[in-house]
């Protein structure tokens, strides 16, 4: 579906729910609430407006971004933390949306199963957002694509870069590929075998890449991956929920880790991580404390694509 500018989108469960021009015009309001100022002559657009938070898995970056922007804007955030909803367990999906629909003007959840999404968009009258599933992470891509476009000059510098993730083919790997192949940014992906990004994520980015000339590569060998790269990016090599699992990956992905080593082979690239960092893993303290990180700046701007998102989908009166 078109969701440009003057169609504005009632859900945002994937970063491919955004077209390019509505990734355009997203960053560029998060870039005008960054820089202080606000759409439009009202200063509270959700003044008298509550937005429910779900969060199936604990936060610090998310709760806390969605907590004081939607407070910025004037609203209400209602809290809602593991068992107090039971969303699947205690509760089906539709039941939830069915009820908070009542209460608030829109829901925000981060979750484990990516279908408990879409069975509550598919089920509420209010728009339902993504903070973060186990197949995509979209809000974080949209706020790392505003720290790319901070770094290298605006919106339009983003197109004919190169991107480089370097780990475990997860959720964020996911919605990175999608925000990229959108705005026309080349992206490589490097990852052991068996811990590739999903095929079905692969296929709809290189579909979307076919329009804007963005290139969609996957490599196992992260050192051919990095060289001439603009950008690494790397995650944790073990998710939430995969813990049994750490000391396995550990040791598979131990020739991943972001080192000043891998970085020779990238010398003038930006050092990117969604954070949390298990430093000394994926990365190293040197590498993410270094000159070249911009880590804490996707962690910032993670407020104000929220904020910009908040918008687009509870005042479309105001696109």
């Amino acid at each position: 579906m078109s969701t440009s500018a003057s169609h504005p989108i009632d859900r945002f469960l994937s970063v491919a729910d955004l077209d390019a021009d509505a990734i355009t015009d997203v960053l560029a309001r998060a870039r005008a609430l960054k820089a202080g100022g606000m759409p439009g002559p009202d200063r509270s657009p959700l003044d008298g407006r509550s937005v429910a938070l779900i969060f199936q898995k604990p936060s610090l970056r998310t709760r806390v971004s969605f907590e004081v922007g939607i407070s910025r804007l004037g609203g209400t955030p209602v809290v809602l933390v593991g068992d107090e909803v039971g969303l699947g367990s205690r509760e089906v999906p539709r039941d939830v949306a069915h009820t908070l629909e009542r209460y608030v003007d829109a829901i925000v959840a981060r979750v484990f199963d990516h279908s408990l999404l879409e069975d509550l968009a598919a089920a509420c009258r209010v728009p339902v957002l993504n903070a973060l599933s186990d197949t995509e992470h979209p809000c974080q891509a949209l706020a790392d694509l505003m720290a790319l476009a901070e770094h290298w000059g605006g919106i339009d510098a983003l197109a004919g870069r190169q991107l480089v993730y370097v780990g475990d083919g997860n959720n964020v790997a996911a919605s990175l590929l999608l925000a990229s192949a959108s705005v026309g940014l080349h992206m490589r992906v490097a990852s052991p075998e068996g811990y590739e990004p999903e095929p079905l994520i692969v296929h709809r980015a290189r579909h979307i890449a076919e329009e804007t000339g963005a290139r969609i590569e996957l490599t196992t060998d992260p050192v051919e991956a990095v060289a001439g790269a603009d950008a690494v990016y790397t995650d944790v090599w073990a998710s939430m929920g995969q813990e049994e699992q750490a000391e396995r990956r550990r040791e598979v992905f131990r020739s991943y880790a972001i080192t000043r080593g891998l970085l020779d082979h990238a010398p003038n690239a930006l050092v990117m991580h969604c954070l949390p960092a298990h430093r000394g893993d994926e990365i190293t303290s040197e590498v993410l404390d270094g000159p070249r990180s911009i880590v804490f700046d996707q962690a910032e701007d993670r407020l104000w694509v929220q904020m910009a998102l908040l918008l687009r989908l509870m005042r479309p009166d105001l696109i």
